[in-house]
């Protein structure tokens, strides 16, 4: 049974990380992550193991918040069902080998360092601004499934949906940012969907873990955040299309410097 301060925190944590996901098409992993890594720290989980469940309960938020936000964006014709196609099939297979592989062989504190190491080279990349070359475009269909791949495994190894790699590159690419945001809102569910079944089975030999976990998994803070995004995650997708492309890249990349930050001290002092 979960204190009632605890429902609060995670309702918070929901009602924002969903806005954010519409906004952004981050899918919120990479906010609810050092968020939940704070929670669970403080339930008692040692940190290698806080950290995994952080990331693994961020990742299979996405699963409902992704659907919610999509939605949205299809609807304003944001979303290239043709790149989503193309990189489905390898987020599936690289998604899969972090998930089983990886993830349950590294430790939590490391998996921390890397998320914060990333993530800050993600939210450089974004405050350069750098134009693209003006004949750049998306490559053909294996070279798009080679980076799905790539985007799969570096989504499940630090719990997020996928964008702060698949908006960069979409962009650099001369995709559209609002058009990469909302691709990379639609490419969140496959990302989540893989992820956290791997999730829950590389988990599920783990004896140390809290009551409600099924694997690395914390179902009662999934239930309240997913309720919780839902009803946020359209209203960040609707503002992103009203905000100005430039701004919409400071914001990202502000919270990416932000989380990186905390993610790296849980990593070093763990």
């Amino acid at each position: 049974m979960l204190e009632p301060t605890l429902i609060a925190e995670l309702a918070l944590l929901g009602l924002c990380t969903g806005f954010l996901a519409g906004l952004l098409g981050i899918g919120g992993g990479m906010l609810m992550g050092p968020f939940l890594t704070l929670i669970l720290t403080n339930r008692g989980l040692g940190a290698d193991l806080a950290v995994k469940m952080a990331i693994a309960t961020s990742m299979a938020t996405i699963v409902v918040t992704s659907l919610s936000s999509v939605r949205v964006h299809h609807q304003r014709g944001s979303v290239r069902w043709d790149i989503v196609k193309r990189l489905a099939p390898g987020i599936l297979i690289g998604g899969a080998l972090a998930s089983v592989g990886m993830f349950s062989i590294l430790k939590g504190t490391w998996l921390a360092v890397f998320f914060g190491l990333f993530v800050s080279v993600s939210a450089t990349q974004m405050l350069r601004n750098k134009l693209p070359q003006p004949n750049s475009e998306m490559p053909g269909s294996f070279g798009q499934m080679g980076a799905g791949g790539l985007i799969g495994f570096l989504s499940g190894l630090v719990g997020a949906g996928g964008a702060f790699v698949s908006v960069p590159f979409m962009v650099s690419r001369n995709v559209p940012m609002r058009s990469a945001v909302g691709t990379s809102a639609a490419l969140g569910f496959p990302i989540a969907l893989a992820n956290t079944v791997g999730y829950v089975i590389s988990g599920s030999a783990i004896s140390a873990l809290p009551d409600g976990a099924l694997g690395y998994v914390w179902l009662p803070a999934l239930a309240v955040i997913g309720a919780c995004s839902v009803l946020t995650a359209p209203w960040g997708a609707k503002v992103a299309h009203r905000v100005p492309v430039a701004q919409l890249k400071r914001i990202f990349a502000m919270l990416l410097y932000c989380l990186a930050a905390y993610m790296l001290y849980k990593g070093l002092t763990g």
